[in-house]
Order: C-alpha cells, then structure tokens, then sequence
C-alpha cells in the first residue's frame, strides 16, 4: 500500500512539473518567431539585399580602356630591327549621353521597391497561413475543455444514477443504457487530444521549431468574438493604401515608365573619346615623320552610325508594358475591393449567428439540460428525454465553438484582404 501511494504521489509531481513547463504563447510571440525563422521569408529578405546590390552596379560608370600598341618593327637601313620602331599607348572612354546611369539605376530602385512590396505581400499570406493554424490550436483546445467538461458531468450523473440503482429509483437496464452512452463522451475526449496535438504539430512546422516537444508547447488567446468596428468603406481606403501586392502593381507601372525612359535614352548616340601618345625609339625615326616629329600626342572621338539599330523595338516594349502594368494595377485594385467586401461579408454574418448563442442559445441549452437532468434524478423525467437533452446541449455547445473558429479565420480573412491586422 505504501508503494502504491509513493507511486502515485510520484506520478502526480511529475505531472505538475510537466504541467509547470509548458509556457503558453500569446499570437503576437508566435508571429515574431515565425517572422524572425521562417525559411521563405528568410530568402524574401536575401532577394531584397540583392536587388539593392544591383542598384550598385547600375550606377558603375563604364571603364576606360587604355591599349599599348609597339609599331614599326622591321628591316631598316640602320641594320637593326627596333631603330624605327614606336611606341603608342592610348585610353578611351564611353561617354554616356541623356542620363543612362541615372535612370539604370532608378530603375535598379524601382525594382528592389517591387521586390520589398512582394516580400511584404509573401509575408501577408504566410501570416494568414500562421493565423488559421493559431486559431486551429485555440478551437482545439476549447474542444478539449468542452469534452472534458462534459464527461465529467455524465460521470456524475452515472454516480447518481448507480445510488439510484442501488435504492430501486431506477431499472438495471437504464444504468446500462446510461453507462453505453458514456463512450460518446470517451470518443470526443480522446478525438480532442489528439485534434489538439496535431494542431500543435503544424503549427510548429510552420515556426521552424523542431525542438520544441509538442507537449511542451502551448498558446494562449481571446476566443471570443466581437463587432467590428469598422466599416466596410474604412477598411477600402486603409486596403487601398496598405496591401502590398496592390502596391507592388503600383511600383512596377512607376518602373515601367522609367524603363521606356532608359529605352528612349538607350537610342541616343553615345561617343567615345580616345587619347593616345606616341615615343619614337630612335633618332633616325624621326625622319620618317615629316616634319621631322619627337613625341606626339592625339584626340580621337567615334561616334556609332545608328542607321538602322536605334532600340527601336525596346521603345515599343517598354511602352506596351506600361499599359500592360497599369491594366494589372487595375485588375489588383478591383481584386482588393472584392476580397475586402467578401471578407467582412463572412465576419458580419458570424457575428450575426454568434451573438444570440451567447445572448440565449447557450443559457437555454444549458437550462434545459440541468432542468431535465434535475428531473430525471428525481424521477420526473424519462431516460430519452434526459439523454435528447444532453445530446442537444452538446449539440449547441459544440457549434459555439465551432462558430468563434468560423469568426476568428474570418477576422484573419480580413486582415489578410486589408494588409494590416485591423482586428487583433
């Protein structure tokens, strides 16, 4: 007997410190851990370095180029194969016209603006991912408590019933029957713990964490509802101004324009300027120079003859382009409206079907239920009629959980549709 009871109080404590270790997240941790590790958004903010890397190179002036040239070497009167030779040397230059550095690199920036909008547009989306998983994990776990709940109260009501028994208030049969419908309450225990640890699972796929034990980790969060309390015309301008993919569209209409500037640019003729110098290696060279010359120096400039090749075809593109974008931009813009309109659509009607749950469903059902079972425990009432009750108070209880994880994704349905989360 002493064993026994060591044993359990063994069992207990360790229990109590598993219990202790388990530390409950809050969403704004787990969103800053999913941030700060995530693998995708990770490689987001590599591409966004490299893009301002190419800023760097397409604000690079071009190289000069400097040549060596030794000349005039052959048979000559003087015997000697180097007594006419010269010795030239010459550096020229790429002179740019019509600004093409400058807007090579605005349009470098513009670029890595799109990308940086489509790094915040990525970790939109992820977010959404993240939040649906979050809220899977509190829908589970209110379904863990309710299953508990539930079953702790019919195995009271069985303890009460098996005093019956034993009094002859009721039949053996309707103990059996009683007792069958226990497994019922059994199954959604046991489905709920196991819905909670998967739950748990993918959520901490999705932060990264492989070290973390399942049973170590926990969240904590409002699961409740409430109005919202902006309206839908609020939510179009702070969208308008905020989705990332909207300003992504922008930003590459705003780069397109500075391409068909570089493509304009990139038609123009661009000289290129040469200085060279020449060092006669002996004196008899000198006469092959009329007047007899030394050292010399010289200018040159060439210019392309841009008779057929004058970027015709990239002008067209990059003009086509701009309409292509501005289309896209439009095809974004009505996109937003539309997600925004269907996403506030869903989070007023479950506020709507919520709130008379909360308002007299939930106390109804539970009225109900302790009312009969009050009854039934005193022989007023029937065995279906106690057993309908507790099935319809479950019934009731299990769809208001079900409806405030219907509320709370479409509250991250909004967020997701506005760029912001307008409803924590």
């Amino acid at each position: 007997m002493t064993t026994r009871v060591v044993m359990a109080g063994v069992m207990v404590a360790c229990a109590c410190v598993g219990v202790r270790a388990q530390t409950s997240r809050s969403w704004t941790e787990i969103r800053d851990q999913f941030q700060a590790t995530n693998p995708a958004l990770q490689a987001g903010r590599i591409g966004i370095d490299e893009a301002k890397a190419a800023e760097v190179t397409a604000f690079l002036r071009p190289n000069p180029l400097w040549s060596v040239t030794f000349d005039q070497i052959g048979n000559t009167d003087a015997g000697t194969p180097f007594s006419a030779s010269t010795l030239g040397t010459s550096v020229s230059y790429l002179h740019e016209r019509e600004h093409k550095r400058e807007l090579r690199r605005d349009s470098a920036v513009g670029a890595t603006a799109v990308v940086t909008s489509t790094q915040a547009d990525l970790e939109r989306t992820l977010l959404f991912t993240l939040r649906t998983a979050f809220v899977q994990v509190l829908q589970a776990k209110a379904f863990q408590a309710l299953a508990r709940e539930n079953l702790q109260s019919y195995d009271e009501v069985l303890r009460l019933s098996g005093d019956r028994l034993q009094t002859g208030d009721i039949a053996r049969m309707d103990l059996d029957r009683l007792q069958l419908q226990r497994v019922t309450y059994e199954s959604d225990v046991q489905t709920a713990d196991v819905n909670l640890r998967t739950a748990k699972i993918q959520l901490l796929r999705l932060l990264n964490d492989q070290t973390t034990p399942v049973d170590a980790f926990d969240v904590a969060g409002p699961f409740d509802f409430a109005p919202p309390r902006a309206t839908v015309e609020d939510l179009h301008r702070i969208a308008l101004d905020r989705r990332p993919d909207l300003q992504a569209a922008l930003r590459t209409i705003a780069k397109a324009r500075t391409d068909h500037e570089l493509a304009v640019a990139n038609g123009s003729t661009d000289p290129t300027i040469t200085v060279d110098a020449g060092f006669p290696s002996v004196s008899q060279a000198f006469a092959s120079f009329q007047p007899p010359l030394r050292e010399f120096v010289g200018v040159g400039v060439s210019l392309p003859l841009r008779l057929f090749d004058r970027n015709q075809g990239e002008k067209l593109r990059t003009q086509l382009d701009i309409a292509r974008n501005e289309r896209l931009a439009d095809a974004a813009r009505l996109q937003v409206f539309s997600d925004v309109d269907t996403a506030y659509a869903a989070l007023v009607s479950s506020v709507a079907l919520l709130q008379p749950y909360k308002a007299a469903y939930l106390d109804q059902a539970a009225r109900v239920r302790d009312t009969v079972t009050f009854s039934y425990e005193r022989g007023g009432a029937s065995l279906l009629d106690f057993l309908q009750s507790q099935q319809e108070s479950r019934a009731v209880r299990l769809s208001y959980v079900n409806l405030i994880a219907a509320y709370l994704n479409a509250a991250a349905q909004l967020n997701l549709a506005v760029g912001e989360e307008v409803i924590p």
